[in-house]
């Protein structure tokens, strides 16, 4: 008989405020065999273009995280109990050399790739998508993006420099890591620089479900569109938590007015249920701007939903 996944700690018999600071509770990875899903922290935020502080993203998602309970009714699933997740801590990064901290961050994700089977990340800014795009090529080919953000993050270059928060998915579809005909935008708002940001994003493969698309057309046939987009393609998500309107998520740097609600990503989210979702990112949360932990619960229910879908196409497998 199969050994049952060690779960968080039982909150009846340690106060939800006390006992580890791991995501949710969770063991940390080298106290399991295995994982299923490992949890990391990418501390790094050297690549904003705007305000700093989601180094410190990490810490707070985890201390927004102890109010997670091991059963998820939306779902029916318990996500800590049909899988094995532990908390594999934080990846030392090089805060002053962005190169070699983009090389840090993906032989680090290879590295966890050998003790588990998925890779939740938490960052950081939206350049660690690079280097987790790259360690995932190598296992799965062509990854589909499905990226939720305000903004495109497929611009060439800020200042010149080709690695920073607002590039990634431009240097990923250069590099050949994405599938043309399976990426996709979802919450898109705000200013860009011009209309040829959107034909170059277009030419990179992606199409876009802007945050006005859930207003207009509503949430199902934003979901319908989405599911028939990634169809049975590997799937990346990556979640910069600007997608939020400020309201819902006052602590990132680059906060844009007209976000979807909490609930419309939570939402979203569930329906990925039966989608071959290979990997996760949630980016961008910046604590020292957030108010009594706003932002930092939204990001922690953000990874909940991701490990639930996790968790419910595990047990579908056969």
């Amino acid at each position: 008989m199969m050994k049952p996944p060690a779960g968080p700690v039982d909150a009846s018999r340690v106060p939800r405020f006390a006992g580890p600071a791991t995501f949710a509770k969770l063991p940390e990875l080298d106290a399991v065999a295995e994982a299923d899903v490992a949890i990391v922290g990418v501390p790094f935020d050297s690549g904003v273009s705007y305000r700093p502080g989601a180094r410190f993203g990490p810490s707070h998602v985890r201390a927004a995280s102890k109010l997670m309970r091991p059963y998820h009714p939306a779902l029916d699933v318990h996500p800590f109990g049909v899988q094995q997740v532990a908390d594999a801590g934080d990846l030392a990064v090089n805060p002053f050399d962005l190169v070699e901290a983009i090389d840090t961050i993906e032989r680090g994700a290879d590295g966890l790739a050998e003790r588990s089977r998925s890779l939740l990340t938490i960052g950081g800014d939206h350049t660690i998508a690079l280097p987790l795009l790259r360690s995932l090529h190598r296992r799965h080919g062509p990854i589909s993006v499905l990226h939720f953000d305000a903004h495109l993050d497929t611009w060439d270059t800020y200042f010149g420099a080709p690695y920073t928060h607002g590039t990634p998915f431009r240097r990923a579809s250069e590099e050949g890591l994405l599938d043309p005909e399976g990426c996709l935008h979802v919450g898109i708002r705000g200013p860009l620089y011009g209309a040829q940001d959107l034909a170059d994003d277009r030419a990179l493969g992606f199409q876009v479900v802007s945050a006005d698309d859930y207003q207009t057309h509503g949430l199902s046939a934003v979901t319908d569109r989405m599911k028939e987009r990634l169809g049975d393609r590997p799937v990346y998500v990556s979640i910069d938590i600007d997608v939020l309107d400020p309201a819902f998520a006052p602590g990132t740097g680059t906060p844009e007015a007209g976000g979807l609600t909490s609930r419309e990503l939570l939402h979203t989210l569930r329906t990925l249920v039966g989608c071959q979702v290979v990997g996760a990112d949630i980016v961008e949360v910046a604590p020292a701007y957030d108010h009594a932990e706003i932002t930092g619960i939204a990001a922690a229910h953000v990874a909940y939903e991701l490990l639930a879908v996790l968790g419910r196409n595990s047990t579908s497998q056969p």
